[in-house]
């Protein structure tokens, strides 16, 4: 088997590399990042992760689930339906996200605070409504965390009018070392195969909570996290904890 082959092995085998030297290259980054994200939640405030396409399973990976910070709420598009009033037909629409005015009606339907911190997803980061979140986010004070690829974003122009990509807008980039089109190995007639950002994004989200609640135990304060819902008085103890941040937390089935 070549060592330039398409196999489990290789994909395992050079994604874990990346995950090691992610762990030492994004240290001083995933401190930063960390401390956005204790500094909102010591001010009473709630962590809006917004992502389009498959970003979103970092939002998942960061808003709602156990073991992971209470004061966290997941932004979407779908939100335009779920909370807008939107028709349902208007997801139909696979060039939604590049539309303008679709992350202002977003963020105006999440009613955030201004100490709340926005975290937004994208592994190119040059999507429409990706800046668009974050220009909005930043217009109205708060601070903003970014999970991006770097050497992606790089390669590719700006989509937005304003010539800004995600990066140029964040207080903290946190680089998920994703390559072009984010795919990791090589297919021997031209293409590439098996998508990494999803791994990194997770292990740089999971680092970034695990710091902050470490600053925020330094500080003599109890992290407000959640308990699996499937263990004994789980669901009745995250249900006491929401109570804080009734109104500004959304948890749907899905």
């Amino acid at each position: 088997m070549s060592d330039h082959s398409v196999s489990a092995r290789r994909f395992a085998h050079e994604s874990m590399a990346v995950l090691d030297r992610l762990t030492e290259s994004a240290r001083d980054d995933v401190t930063r990042a960390a401390g956005l994200i204790a500094d909102c939640v010591r001010a009473d405030g709630v962590i809006q992760a917004f992502g389009t396409g498959h970003s979103q399973a970092i939002v998942l990976e960061l808003a709602g689930r156990a073991g992971g910070l209470v004061p966290t709420n997941r932004l979407s598009i779908a939100d335009l339906v779920l909370y807008g009033g939107d028709s349902p037909s208007v997801l139909d629409d696979p060039l939604l996200e590049r539309q303008a005015g679709v992350a202002a009606r977003i963020y105006d339907l999440a009613v955030p605070r201004p100490q709340d911190l926005f975290v937004v997803i994208s592994n190119s980061g040059v999507n429409n409504v990706i800046v668009e979140m974050a220009l909005h986010a930043r217009h109205h004070g708060h601070r903003v965390l970014a999970i991006t690829s770097l050497t992606h974003t790089r390669a590719v122009p700006a989509g937005h009018p304003s010539g800004k990509k995600l990066a140029d807008l964040a207080d903290v980039v946190l680089d998920n070392a994703a390559p072009r089109g984010d795919a990791l190995l090589d297919l021997p007639e031209g293409g590439a195969v098996c998508a990494l950002s999803t791994l990194t994004g997770v292990m740089l989200v999971q680092m970034a909570v695990a710091e902050a609640s470490a600053q925020l135990i330094a500080a003599g304060e109890r992290p407000p996290v959640y308990v699996s819902a499937n263990v004994p008085g789980g669901f009745e103890g995250n249900l006491e904890l929401e109570k804080r941040y009734a109104g500004r937390i959304r948890r749907t089935a899905s």
